[in-house]
């Protein structure tokens, strides 16, 4: 905290996941702003490239690694591409999920198992690689995007509140595990966002009623999470562990 801005990441190396779109590209686009140097995993090699321009507009060192993080294999080697091709990572942010609408008499075993693949396992192994590194240096930051359906239950998608509300314990769990180390693990837990995921919800008299349930009256813009990501990777929240940071205009209040 000496230094005189404790929002700054310069000298730091961050790897978003799903970093190529929604609110992974808003977060990787937050840190970069801020002064770290940012490495993208996502499946799409052109919304890849597409985000590593907006990246290199701002002037930082960047990579984008094309990897699927549902296959357990591939974790290890993509966490070690963007070392080679930044450095040691100090800031991970687990982003990529997916939702898969269902209730749970209608949703399939390979629909829960593929939810679970991606939402919780592959942030688990993510965290693992990662942190590996962070302990022998003493120093790091994870965090986790989880989601306010992550803290009460919703009727149609009980895979996705399930894994979500799971990876806040996970993030509680790794927190007092790595305290020792200095390594922070925080979790944000994002409300309703216009994202191109979320953009079909839009066209339903479902925003109205989320509208109406939020007391900031309004959906909230990917660039308001990368502020709250940017304070969990910085130094000003180095005394912040096991959190569960919700980003949502109001909308759990009730």
């Amino acid at each position: 905290m000496a230094n005189t801005n404790p929002f700054d990441l310069t000298g730091r190396v961050a790897l978003v996941t799903g970093g190529n779109g929604g609110l992974g590209r808003a977060i990787a686009l937050a840190f970069a702003r801020a002064g770290a140097d940012v490495a993208i995993l996502g499946r799409n090699a052109e919304k890849n490239a597409t985000v590593l321009k907006e990246l290199a507009a701002i002037g930082v060192r960047s990579t984008a690694i094309q990897a699927d993080i549902t296959d357990s294999a591939q974790i290890e080697p993509a966490v070690a591409s963007a070392e080679k091709a930044l450095g040691p990572i100090g800031i991970l942010v687990n982003n990529a999920g997916i939702g898969v609408m269902g209730p749970t008499l209608e949703l399939s075993l390979e629909d829960w198992n593929r939810v679970l693949a991606i939402n919780l396992t592959a942030c688990f192994l993510m965290a693992k690689a990662a942190a590996a590194s962070m302990v022998k240096r003493k120093s790091g930051k994870i965090i986790n995007i989880s989601s306010m359906y992550g803290l009460f239950g919703n009727a149609v998608a009980p895979s996705y509140s399930a894994t979500k509300g799971a990876l806040i314990q996970l993030t509680r769990s790794q927190a007092i595990e790595l305290a020792p180390h200095n390594i922070q693990v925080n979790v944000i837990a994002p409300g309703y966002f216009e994202t191109d995921l979320t953009a079909p919800l839009k066209e339903l008299p479902f925003l109205q009623q989320v509208i109406a349930r939020t007391p900031a009256g309004r959906w909230g813009q990917p660039d308001e999470c990368g502020g709250a990501a940017v304070f969990l990777a910085s130094p000003a929240s180095d005394f912040v562990t096991g959190a569960t940071l919700v980003v949502d205009g109001g909308y759990s209040i009730y």
